[in-house]
């Protein structure tokens, strides 16, 4: 075949594509935010805009241009800009439960609407920790009730401090539970207060449960 001009562009645009670095496929779209858990929602909508390109959005105002850009350019780029935060603002209400969507519907710009949920939930999210904490430091054992019932009360507790990003490492959960033991329970808190190897939450409970049933005895 001979190699005339109209076989170069073709060529040329072929190269190009190949050598293009291929982008990032997009990730899973997240469930619908209801409200609760608005960290993890929010990460995971951030890495979802990420994967396409828009997460800039969620940060930037309409281009300010200089005064000497040409009127057709600045036309151009502000066009695009809103092409981009229009699909940008859409992604992230397409993620809200359809009550949630209803109220921020009407906010003009990504940014807006990413600033006023993050005011709305992240106020909400730092006063649910401060709930379960003071529910956790509040918490106290009884002797009318099972231990064994009541440590799973706890567990329950800790896991809602996990979930809410709170770190609570093993130990400090063992130390705990036997700190809050009750009163009829003195001489065998402070045997497993004394007791030098330190013991997995799994090991207090076999101990705690053994106890409770000699004391049953």
């Amino acid at each position: 075949m001979a190699n005339d001009g109209n076989q170069t562009v073709p060529m040329m645009t072929a190269n190009a594509s190949t050598s293009r670095t291929p982008a990032l496929a997009p990730a899973e779209k997240p469930g619908k935010f209801s409200g609760m858990d608005f960290k993890r929602w929010q990460q995971k909508m951030f890495f979802y805009l990420t994967t396409l390109c828009l997460q800039k959005f969620i940060k930037e105002d309409v281009p300010d241009l200089p005064d000497e850009t040409p009127e057709n350019d600045s036309f151009l780029v502000i066009e695009a800009w809103k092409h981009s935060d229009f699909l940008c603002r859409n992604y992230i209400l397409s993620g809200l439960e359809d009550n949630l969507y209803n109220v921020y519907s009407g906010v003009e710009t990504s940014k807006e609407l990413w600033n006023a949920l993050e005011k709305k939930y992240k106020t909400e999210d730092a006063g649910m920790k401060k709930f379960v904490a003071a529910k956790f430091l509040d918490y106290k054992m009884v002797d009318s009730k099972s231990v064994i019932t009541q440590v799973q009360e706890l567990q329950v507790i800790i896991h809602d401090l996990l979930a809410e990003g709170l770190v609570i490492n093993e130990a400090f959960q063992v130390a705990a539970i036997i700190e809050k033991l009750p009163p009829l329970w003195k001489d065998f808190k402070n045997y497993l207060k004394h007791k030098r190897k330190e013991m997995s939450l799994e090991d207090l409970i076999v101990r705690l449960r053994i106890e409770e049933d000699n004391k049953a005895a």
